[in-house]
C-alpha cells in the first residue's frame, strides 16, 4: 500500500553560524560552541580547554561583539543572506522532483538554525531524503569536515535512518568559476582595473594543511581559474589567506602582510575578493573591506575596493540550482513506481 503522501525532499543549504546577537554574551556563547570543535581546534583537549575557558573567552568575546556590531543590521549578514539564498532557490527546485514535494532550507554548523535541529524537525514532518549542501566552495576538515561531523553525530540518534547525499565541495565547477570572474568584470567596469587583484581565502593553520588538509591546494586552483578567465598575467594577481587566530604558523603568504608591503612597495590600486565565502560575513566586511584597507592605504596604498562575495547574484543562485536538481532528481528517481 502506498503512503497518504508523495516522500519529501529537503535540500539544506548550510553556512558556518553567527551568533544570535552583536553582544558579548551571544558572541561567547558561539565562540565556545565553535572554539570548542575538535575540527577547528587540534589541540589536546584538555590543554585546549584550559587555554579556551581561561584566555580566549573572557576576552575575546568583547572584541568580537564590537565587530559585529560594526556590520549587524537587524540580523547578521550572514543569516540574513543565507535565509535569502533560502528564498530564491526554493522555486526553482519546487517541480524538480515530479510529485515529490522539495523543499529548501536554512542550516548552520554553529549558531542558529543549527543543522541537528533542523533535520530533526525536517524528519518529524515526513522528509524522507536530504541533500546537504555546504557552501564551503573549497572543502577544510574545519569547515566542510565539521558539517559532516555533526551528520553522523545526527544518525547515530536516529533509529529510522532517512536518506541523504552531500555536497563535498565545488571549487572548480565551472559556474562557479564564471560567476566569480564576471562578478569581478562587473565590479572593475565601475570601478576600473588595479595594479593588483588579490585573491584572499580564510586561512587554515599550516599543520592542518601538512597532515593532508586539501584547502590550499584548492584554493590555489580556484584563484588560478579565475586569474585565467580574466586573461591575467602572473604578476597582475596573487592568492593570500586570512583570519589568522592565535600564534601558530598558518598557512601563507598572509592577507594583510601582503597588503602592507604592496603599500610600502608603491603598489597603487588593489582589489580584493575573497572566494572562500559564499555569503558576505564578519570576516568580510569587517576584515577585508575595513581593517585590511586600513592596513594597506596606512601603508602608502592610494585606492583599495572589496569586491563582494556572490552573495544573492543570479549567476550564484544558478550554481546552487545546478549542485543540487541532479542529487534531487537521482534520488526521486529510485521512487518512480511510487506515482
Amino acid at each position: 500500500m502506498k503512503p497518504e503522501l508523495p516522500p519529501r525532499i529537503a535540500v539544506l543549504l548550510v553556512n558556518l553560524g553567527t551568533p544570535d546577537e552583536p553582544t558579548a554574551p551571544a558572541v561567547r556563547r558561539y565562540l565556545k560552541q565553535f572554539l570548542s570543535d575538535p575540527r577547528v581546534i587540534e589541540i589536546p583537549k584538555f590543554l585546549w580547554a584550559i587555554i579556551l575557558n581561561l584566555f580566549v573567552l573572557p576576552s575575546r568575546p568583547k572584541r568580537v561583539a564590537k565587530a559585529y556590531a560594526s556590520i549587524w543590521e537587524g540580523d547578521s549578514p550572514i543569516r540574513k543572506i543565507l535565509k535569502r539564498q533560502v528564498e530564491l532557490l526554493a522555486p526553482r527546485l519546487a517541480d524538480s522532483a515530479g510529485p515529490f514535494r522539495v523543499s529548501v532550507h536554512p542550516a548552520m554548523s554553529y549558531g542558529n538554525p543549527g543543522l541537528p535541529e533542523v533535520m530533526d524537525t525536517l524528519r518529524g514532518e515526513g522528509v524522507d531524503h536530504f541533500v546537504i549542501l555546504p557552501l564551503f566552495p573549497q572543502y577544510s576538515a574545519s569547515s566542510g569536515g565539521a558539517v559532516y561531523d555533526a551528520l553522523t553525530k545526527w544518525t547515530l540518534k536516529q533509529r529510522n535512518l532517512p536518506n541523504y547525499t552531500i555536497v563535498k565541495d565545488y571549487f572548480a565547477h565551472p559556474l562557479y568559476i564564471q560567476a566569480l570572474a564576471d562578478s569581478v568584470r562587473r565590479f572593475q567596469a565601475e570601478h576600473g582595473k588595479p595594479d593588483k587583484l588579490m585573491f584572499s581565502f580564510h586561512g587554515i593553520p599550516q599543520p592542518y594543511a601538512d597532515k593532508g588538509d586539501p584547502y590550499p591546494s584548492r584554493c590555489k586552483c580556484t584563484a588560478a581559474q579565475v586569474a585565467h578567465a580574466l586573461g591575467l598575467q602572473e604578476d597582475e594577481w596573487i592568492i593570500s589567506f586570512q583570519s589568522r587566530f592565535g600564534k601558530q604558523e598558518w598557512v601563507k603568504p598572509y592577507t594583510d602582510v601582503v597588503l602592507e608591503d604592496w603599500g610600502k612597495s608603491g603598489v597603487r590600486s588593489v582589489q580584493v575578493i575573497s572566494p572562500a565565502f559564499s555569503a558576505d560575513c564578519l570576516e568580510t566586511l569587517e576584515e577585508l573591506a575595513i581593517e585590511n584597507r586600513d592596513n594597506f592605504l596606512n601603508a602608502g596604498g592610494q585606492e583599495y575596493h572589496y569586491i563582494p562575495a556572490l552573495n544573492l547574484d543570479e549567476a550564484h543562485i544558478d550554481l546552487l540550482e545546478a549542485l543540487s536538481v541532479p542529487l534531487v532528481q537521482g534520488w526521486a528517481g529510485t521512487l518512480e513506481g511510487w506515482a
